[in-house]
């Protein structure tokens, strides 16, 4: 039904576009409109050009309307809602990079390095953060 309704839209669209190409510009600023060389100039001619092309504008932008309410709605149409931060899957090619160990390594003194070695070694424990001395 969806796909359908997306083939009628696509109509509907290329209709639309094509009644608003025809009609005549009064602003002159194509200045395509006030030739007498060709086109549409015998078919219809003043009043009733006017008014067949706007009624068909005016019938087309309503139809358009329709159908794109219509498939927001049937889009929507049996979704959960679900929070975006739940679903997320991280995204490919993000990894941390693993620091390198060992003598030669740029960082293997980092304190955090430093206090695992004291953690291991049973040395003395660092000072506990929010502890009063008094």
């Amino acid at each position: 039904m969806q796909n359908v309704l997306i083939v009628i839209h696509l109509l509907i669209v290329i209709a639309l576009v094509g009644v608003v190409l025809l009609q005549r510009s009064e602003g002159g600023g194509l200045g395509m409109g006030s030739g007498g060389g060709g086109g549409v100039g015998g078919f219809m001619t003043g009043r009733g050009q006017a008014n067949a092309l706007t009624r068909a504008t005016a019938i087309l932008a309503g139809l358009f309307f329709i159908t794109s309410i219509a498939l927001a709605i049937m889009a929507t149409h049996g979704r959960t809602q679900r929070s975006i931060i739940d679903g997320a899957p991280a995204p490919a090619g993000t990894t941390a990079p693993v620091a390198p160990s060992g003598p030669s390594a740029p960082n293997a003194g980092g304190v955090l390095d430093q206090l695992r070695q004291m953690q291991n070694q049973g040395g003395s424990q660092p000072p506990q953060p929010g502890t009063p001395t008094r």
